[in-house]
């Protein structure tokens, strides 16, 4: 059985297929509990803020049973800090380009592990899904929209996850656009202002 690291592409994408299942309301259960776990062993004051992203929090759409996190480094040193004790928390760095390093948990030489994590490393303010997941979580007719997209990619794709998510691509830019031009819009109206339920550490 060859390690992860050595998989073509292919090789992954057959063993880690994609997979749409309904809403479940573990997942955000399975967030808090990880989050829990990542900030007692993670340094604190090098985090500026932790979200929960993705599908899975996102209500009553159909997702891939992963939970995604974006983890915003205080600064430019936290982020290498962050970066460097990450893969002692169980976590296999995947992919990094300039100042974005993804990572995952769960992923095994036999397939999934019961609970799957996505952890995404960013300095601050880089977290565009938390708008979209709080615009689609204030627009249900949205998040309908949404699901019917990546239900009519599921089987297509389902041995891509890149052209899975590059094919979904226009629907998250359009749809964050329009969220922050309404977040930012709210701001200056506190009397119809939602505040992001995010977890903010400095």
């Amino acid at each position: 059985m060859k390690p992860l690291e050595e998989l073509s592409y292919a090789e992954l994408m057959a063993l880690f297929p994609i997979v749409l299942v309904p809403h479940r309301d573990e997942w955000r259960e399975q967030y808090a509990r990880e989050k829990a776990r990542l900030l007692a062993r993670l340094p604190g004051g090098d985090i500026f803020r932790l979200s929960h992203v993705g599908s899975t929090a996102i209500d009553d759409i159909w997702a891939k049973p992963t939970v995604d996190m974006v983890l915003e480094a205080a600064d430019e040193e936290a982020f290498k800090r962050l970066d460097a004790v990450i893969p002692t928390c169980g976590y296999i760095r995947m992919r990094s380009g300039a100042g974005r390093v993804s990572f995952n948990r769960g992923y095994t030489p036999k397939g999934f592990a019961q609970e799957v994590f996505h952890l995404h490393l960013r300095l601050p303010g880089d977290a565009d899904e938390v708008f979209f997941r709080d615009h689609l979580n204030l627009r249900p007719d949205l998040a309908a929209e949404y699901e019917r997209l990546k239900l009519s990619l599921w089987k297509p794709y389902e041995h891509d996850r890149d052209g899975y998510t590059a094919v979904k691509g226009d629907f998250v830019r359009r749809v964050t656009v329009e969220a922050k031009r309404y977040f930012t819009a709210q701001k200056h109206d506190r009397r119809s202002f939602i505040a992001a339920p995010v977890i903010v550490l400095r």
